[in-house]
């Protein structure tokens, strides 16, 4: 069971956050969740997170984050990465501590924050300042400088870019969209309308009830509602040039943030007075080609998941999808839709079918909201769960992609007392 799920306002890197480490924001996040649910920490059974580029210091940022915010000391924790996924995954991992009955509750989340990533010099760089802390004295100082070159002195920054591949997120989705007939005007549509959706929820104070509050405020701050829809088709290609389709403005941004929630088993919800906000139904990991088919698991693993449910799309009332690109989402949308892409990569009878617009994001996505990488599962989980209970709908879809050719999925049901 889901009992409430918060996170912070997400931020464009290099802002709000710029002065804080990752814990920090984490610390944040489960704190407010605590405070949020009155759940006294010291009757949490676990506390799974997730991030994807560790600062060394706090390599298992689950511990660091739970004593950080007040979690006893008596309370285990560990870290899962699975890029952006790493959250659904940490939810995924607690489901599994709960229904194997070795927990009642667990806290999970995730965190990430690009303005402050670890930085490293060139391996030849490394390895001399490994043998220097090894030195006996002044005397062994020359030994630093034989054959020293002062191209060891360039930093390498962490790329986005896949290991096995070399391509950058941006070219395989570039073109993943052009493999599913996703025109440039369709993105520009799309991402225009997750920044609208996103301005329009917070000033409907939809989204301020999962948000713990930054200096008061409980704003993203890098949505731009203001952005025309014309000036979107003036930007020239990001990746894929000159005649690539996805810009800065369909693509998501590189931002800072966190997330926690707190699931419990239905009978230790009930019995501390909880009313959990949904169930956690199922949850399912996908993996395909990294390459021509990197950011394709919101497809294939709705076509298994939903069968694994006994459920179709028209049973859906609330869909959640992560959008790390407008032409990534809308080629998963048209694969869910296609016989072609069913029979032959899915192992399906026919296409899913069309996922209906007005129950998708309807409260803006990652290309708006922003994309901490390890915080978004929960975001969606979250948001999914609180749109259920607000629209009266019974079935929640979530999905994400990932990098390493990976994706996630998860069936959220209404809580209904039972008679």
């Amino acid at each position: 069971m889901l009992v409430d799920g918060v996170r912070t306002p997400f931020a464009t890197s290099g802002t709000t956050y710029k002065d804080l480490m990752a814990v920090d924001l984490g610390r944040m996040a489960v704190k407010g969740l605590l405070t949020r649910t009155a759940f006294d920490a010291a009757d949490l059974d676990h506390v799974v997170y997730g991030t994807v580029i560790q600062e060394v210091r706090t390599s298992n940022i689950a511990r660091e984050v739970g004593l950080a915010a007040g979690i006893p000391n008596s309370v285990p924790a560990h870290t899962v990465t699975m890029a952006c996924i790493s959250s659904s995954q940490a939810i995924s991992s607690g489901m599994a501590l709960i229904s194997s009955g070795q927990a009642d509750a667990v806290l999970a989340g995730g965190v990430e924050t690009m303005s402050d990533v670890p930085i490293r010099y060139p391996k030849k760089m490394r390895q001399r300042l490994i043998e220097a802390s090894r030195y006996k004295g002044l005397k062994d100082v020359p030994k630093f400088f034989k054959g020293f070159s002062p191209s060891w002195l360039i930093p390498e920054a962490p790329a986005i870019a896949e290991f096995s591949t070399g391509e950058v997120m941006g070219h395989s989705s570039d073109r993943l969209a052009a493999t599913f007939g996703v025109s440039r005007s369709d993105q520009d549509d799309f991402a225009y309308r997750s920044h609208q959706n996103a301005h329009k929820a917070h000033e409907a104070g939809l989204l301020a009830g999962e948000i713990v509050a930054f200096n008061g405020s409980t704003y993203d701050n890098g949505i731009k509602p203001d952005n025309p829809r014309e000036k979107l088709s003036k930007l020239k290609p990001a990746f894929v040039k000159p005649h690539g389709t996805h810009t800065a403005a369909n693509s998501s941004y590189l931002t800072d943030g966190a997330s926690a929630c707190l699931i419990m088993s239905e009978e230790a919800a009930l019995a501390k007075g909880y009313t959990p906000l949904a169930v956690l139904r199922n949850s399912m990991f996908v993996s395909q080609d990294p390459k021509d088919e990197l950011l394709l698991g919101p497809a294939y693993v709705a076509y298994k998941l939903l069968a694994k449910a006994g459920l179709t799309l028209k049973d859906i009332d609330v869909f959640e999808i992560h959008e790390a690109f407008a032409g990534q989402v809308l080629a998963n949308l048209n694969a869910m839709n296609s016989d072609k892409f069913a029979k032959e990569k899915a192992g399906a009878t026919g296409a899913l079918g069309e996922v209906p617009f007005e129950k998708l994001n309807t409260l803006g996505g990652s290309l708006a909201i922003g994309h901490p990488f390890g915080a978004t599962g929960t975001r969606l989980v979250t948001t999914a769960a609180n749109r259920l209970k607000r629209e009266g709908g019974k079935y929640a879809f979530l999905s994400a992609c990932a990098a390493g050719g990976q994706g996630h999925g998860m069936v959220l049901e209404a809580w209904e007392p039972r008679k």
